[in-house]
């Protein structure tokens, strides 16, 4: 099947790369010459593992090809994808100025090929988009002149970054929001070689499936509220959160999946997801009030270790020196959006420490926003010397074998703030080495 995916973002990028894997003839649009330039060069934008050898053996094949030319990519393709950035408005309100940018982009290109039946030639909507968005494009397409050339589609992606490519190949579902029989048929035929009947395909209305996505993110944002605000409570009675999450894990109808503590979520998706969630109900004169605390809680959740820090030193920050193991929002990711890394660094800075980072592959991305105003060390070793404590924000496969005799020697005073608490199983080895040691929700005041 001839498919055009517009905009190579993390989305964009990952589906195209997956569907000319299966054979597809894949042309990803993008209007940033400069990044399309660098992916002709075999340069990836973002760092997801597996990434790079995908879009090399893809191009190779000529079953991938990246441009800046929208029409000759929307005029073979029967299936067309919008994976274009939905930003946050400041009002919470998503802005679809992009998205609607590439559908009067291809909207003047149809316009001037033969009319077609339902599922013939299929604009899918891949970009998060509130729910009643499908709606509005159709009646752009519409207004356009295109309403017999173009049908309109939503099929909501489902990716976590750092296990994306897997992600992308074994699907727990696909969503598909169709209208009509046709466009449901051209999805599945695209979508055949990962769906199983563990792994089936669900059509559904276009509403439907654009709340789907929103929801999915509100309920996993929900559990990662649930069990940090837990772990603060369990920090004030002694309970050992580690302890509490075994306990209820095992529940079948509660699992372990998204119910580790930490410093709050991040990312592209949770926080802004939650925020238009709430921005839709409010528009449409609804409260979502458990959504609301959701994100009220995750705010806050990211001052916890700054306040760890602050209690440990009596609130005498000011002149020590922080060394920070973790900038990205989670492993497997150079994206900080969102990353709890930040707000401790912007803290830190405020109360007039001085931070020393490290991270696998964020680095790049802190140094725009921070400059010199920290420092990038290059390797986790380094971050440690001279420093007042070690905070760990992200945990990496990198620092989870820590040689903390090393640590210690690095390190001005044997202080250890563990946001994931990666090193909880070795907590009496740190107590042995006379580190103070601080994870969350383990009960330390």
């Amino acid at each position: 099947m001839n498919v055009a995916v517009v905009g190579t973002g993390y989305v964009g990028l990952v589906t195209g790369t997956c569907l000319a894997d299966t054979g597809n003839a894949v042309t990803c649009v993008d209007v940033d010459a400069a990044k399309v330039a660098k992916l002709l060069a075999g340069e990836i934008p973002i760092y997801e593992p597996g990434l790079g050898e995908l879009v090399a053996r893809n191009r190779a094949a000529n079953r991938l090809a990246f441009t800046t030319d929208l029409a000759p990519a929307v005029r073979t393709a029967r299936v067309i994808f919008v994976a274009v950035g939905t930003p946050e408005l400041q009002s919470g309100h998503v802005d679809l100025k992009y998205v609607n940018a590439v559908v009067d982009g291809v909207c003047a290109v149809v316009r001037d090929l033969p009319p077609c039946a339902p599922g013939s030639r299929v604009l899918i909507l891949k970009s998060t988009v509130p729910p009643g968005t499908n709606r509005a494009i159709t009646d752009r397409v519409r207004a356009n002149g295109c309403a017999d050339r173009l049908s309109v589609a939503s099929n909501p992606e489902f990716l976590k970054e750092g296990a994306a490519i897997e992600d992308f190949r074994h699907p727990d579902r696909v969503v598909a929001g169709v209208r009509d029989a046709g466009t449901a048929e051209a999805l599945r035929e695209l979508y055949a070689p990962y769906c199983t009947a563990e792994r089936p395909f669900v059509a559904m209305s276009p509403e439907s499936a654009e709340m789907t996505k929103y929801a999915a993110n509100a309920l996993l944002a929900t559990k990662i509220s649930f069990i940090n605000e837990m772990a603060n409570l369990c920090d004030a009675t002694g309970a050992d959160v580690n302890d509490v999450r075994q306990g209820i894990g095992h529940d079948a109808r509660i699992g372990f999946q998204f119910l580790a503590p930490g410093p709050g979520y991040g990312g592209s998706c949770f926080p802004k997801d939650v925020k238009g969630l709430v921005s839709v109900a409010r528009r449409l004169g609804l409260t979502l009030r458990v959504a609301e605390a959701v994100d009220a809680a995750n705010d806050v959740q990211k001052e916890v270790l700054f306040a760890k820090i602050g209690r440990h030193f009596g609130g005498a920050v000011s002149g020590r020196t922080f060394a920070v193991w973790g900038l990205a929002f989670k492993p497997e990711t150079d994206d900080i959006r969102e990353a709890p890394a930040l707000t401790l660094i912007d803290a830190l800075l405020a109360a007039g420490a001085t931070v020393q980072a490290f991270d696998p592959e964020a680095t790049a991305n802190v140094r725009k926003l921070y400059g010199d105003a920290i420092t990038f060390a290059p390797n986790p070793l380094s971050a440690l010397d001279g420093a007042d404590a070690l905070v760990l924000v992200t945990e990496w496969s990198a620092f989870r074998d820590a040689d903390f005799a090393q640590v210690k020697a690095r390190l001005k005073a044997t202080v250890l703030f563990d946001g994931r608490n990666l090193y909880a199983k070795r907590e009496a080895e740190l107590r042995a080495l006379g580190f103070a040691y601080y994870g969350i929700g383990r009960g330390d005041r």
